[in-house]
């Protein structure tokens, strides 16, 4: 059997990739390329000319080293049960390694390589998130509606006071995707009052609408699928003065506010810094994550959300007069400490600990208490009183110990006698 082999009759040299047919007729026939001419018709150094025709092929797979080669010990002990760092998803633990520990590595690399680790894979396996339902994506034009919602019950542990339980009040931009995220201490409704007016002003204006959960202090009653549920008379109140329709959930079904639940993961990222920081310090880890966020491409739109915030201005509703807003803003008072351990507050007088005597305080006044703080630490709670003098009963019997005016013995019996004699003076 004679079997035909192909003949080449027609020599093209279109692309690099081909420059390998040389190498057979200047072997066979001795011939001289002009390596020189190829390069310039290619446009590609002569030297790339010669690798080619000497049979170099381009790898299409990229190689890359093991990135996490020179981080393994800082993961394992990041990952490690005894830390009280905690490290709920791989891209907390990329952005704390390029935060702190000058990792440049690519996101993706560094997932490759995590998995290739057992002990790094089973790490993030365990905290793997439960499978989500299918929800209905949709979109919505400018300045039309804000999604609202809480990051409830965080507990971090702070270099100055110890373990701290915070939530964190987050409303996103449906058009832009811009946020804003601030840390509190309570969800309560003059706390939620002050977050909504805060954010109003960094927007620039209202929103038509705010969609929100059936939390407590919007809703008296929830909405379900069979009932448009009861919102809360003194939330109404705040929505007719800013001017916003308030759009509720039905109950159970989150994904309503897709826009506002899917990014909550990210705020993850302050448990990553548990015991490393004051209470301080998480507060500016959180405008930092705020402000990254708000300054990167969204991976949904595509849009940088800093960039469209500045074109949703226009569609948002004008801000209500100062007189309006006032009621709903929470204003620091700053306050000195007299010599009898009490500051004033509205012609009325209140305590606190005997150590805080001479120093300047700051009070925050919501939910029918006085918060006073001292360096960002709250030394103090006071319900509001229409007594002239309010001393909690412990601060009254610390401040008799420092006087020594009586023995050790009869302090708690005479702190309580005198302030019965104090309650019917100032009566």
């Amino acid at each position: 059997m004679i079997i035909k082999s192909p003949v080449t009759t027609n020599l093209k040299i279109e692309k690099l990739e081909d420059l390998y047919k040389l190498k057979l007729f200047m072997e066979s026939a001795n011939l001289k390329i002009n390596k020189s001419q190829i390069a310039r018709e290619l446009d590609v150094d002569r030297r790339t000319v010669d690798k080619y025709i000497n049979g170099f092929h381009k790898s299409k797979h990229r190689t890359s080293s093991n990135c996490l080669t020179p981080y393994k010990d800082i993961i394992r002990e990041l990952l490690s049960d005894e830390n009280e760092q905690v490290f709920y998803y791989r891209r907390v633990l990329w952005q704390y390694l390029c935060d702190n520990h000058g990792y440049h590595g690519a996101y993706s690399n560094f997932c490759y390589y995590l998995s290739r680790e057992p002990e790094f894979a089973a790490y993030f396996r365990k905290r793997l998130p439960a499978k989500s339902e299918a929800y209905l994506r949709y979109e919505t034009p400018a300045g039309k509606q804000a999604q609202l919602d809480w990051k409830e019950s965080l507990r971090l542990l702070t270099t100055d006071l110890g373990w701290v339980e915070v939530n964190i009040f987050v409303l996103l931009l449906s058009f832009s995707r811009y946020r804003i995220y601030r840390m509190v201490p309570t969800k309560s409704q003059d706390v939620l009052f002050f977050c909504l007016d805060d954010a109003f002003t960094v927007f620039g204006g209202v929103p038509e609408e705010i969609v929100t959960d059936n939390m407590k202090t919007i809703m008296d009653q929830p909405r379900t699928r069979g009932s448009k549920g009861k919102i809360n008379i003194r939330f109404q109140q705040f929505a007719d003065d800013y001017g916003f329709r308030v759009q509720p959930c039905i109950a159970a079904t989150p994904k309503t506010k897709g826009k506002v639940e899917s990014p909550m993961r990210i705020l993850d990222e302050l448990r990553a810094y548990n015991g490393r920081l004051t209470y301080l310090g998480f507060v500016e880890l959180l405008a930092k994550i705020n402000n990254r966020e708000n300054s990167k491409v969204h991976p949904g739109t595509g849009k940088i959300p800093l960039m469209y915030l500045k074109k949703e201005k226009d569609s948002f509703g004008p801000l209500p007069q100062q007189t309006i807003r006032n009621p709903y803003q929470l204003v620091d008072h700053k306050v000195r400490i007299d010599n009898a351990s009490l500051f004033r507050y509205r012609g009325k007088q209140y305590s606190v600990p005997p150590e805080y005597i001479g120093k300047s305080v700051t009070l925050q006044v919501y939910d029918d208490y006085i918060h006073v703080y001292c360096n960002m630490k709250r030394i103090a709670l006071q319900p509001l009183s229409e007594k002239k003098i309010n001393y909690q009963e412990d601060h009254y019997r610390d401040l008799i110990c420092r006087t020594h005016s009586f023995a050790e013995e009869n302090i708690a019996a005479r702190a309580k006698e005198n302030l019965r004699a104090l309650g019917a003076v100032y009566e």
